[in-house]
């Protein structure tokens, strides 16, 4: 057997175990029908058999309800501190509006990193009033924000899941205030 022919074997073994993998990968992947919601994430309080749904979600607590331009309501539904040192809010972004709505590009905040990143939450900011400390959301080494990105349009009535990551506070702060460019203020409780 020649060394070329050996090479060629081998690499005809190796597309085949990799088109294998893929396609048994994608096979995981598929079905459902492209309705489909993510799984909880690992801090979540849920099993971690349990997919969250909206229905949950509206079932559960509301934390705070803040108030933004054009129609646009932010409902805080969960504030979980994690084992990491970090704090995940969570809630909806609702158009209570009778027209559609661009998410204003101010949400971002006006950091340059930010904002080359296209729309996001990446304005908001966390108040510890008690610690005298104010808490910013989060970056990856890139300069993404940890929050919720890429706003499409939202119709009149539509609503979207939205989150927040930043820096948890001092575990002995239960409250802290949420503030988010051109929206009203929010008192929210921490869990965990």
């Amino acid at each position: 057997m020649s060394i070329r022919f050996t090479s060629k074997a081998r690499g005809g073994l190796a597309a085949w175990s990799i088109a294998a993998v893929l396609v048994f990968g994608l096979a995981g992947c598929g079905g459902g029908g492209g309705d489909d919601k993510p799984e909880a994430p690992a801090n979540s309080s849920k099993g971690s058999d349990s997919k969250p749904d909206t229905q949950e979600r509206d079932a559960g607590e509301t934390l705070a309800e803040l108030r933004g331009p054009s129609g646009l309501f932010l409902k805080v539904t969960e504030a979980q501190r994690d084992g990491g040192g970090f704090l995940t809010v969570s809630g909806d972004l609702k158009n209570d509006g009778d027209k559609a709505v661009n998410v204003p590009a101010q949400l971002s905040g006006n950091e340059t990193e930010i904002i080359r990143n296209g729309k996001s939450l990446g304005g908001a900011t966390l108040v510890d009033s008690k610690g005298k400390k104010r808490y910013y959301v989060l970056r990856d080494t890139e300069g993404r924000p940890l929050t919720t990105t890429k706003f499409p349009p939202l119709k009149a009535g539509e609503s979207l899941p939205v989150f927040m990551q930043s820096p948890a506070p001092p575990a002995d702060t239960a409250e802290v205030t949420l503030q988010l460019p051109m929206f009203t203020t929010g008192t929210i409780e921490i869990a965990g």
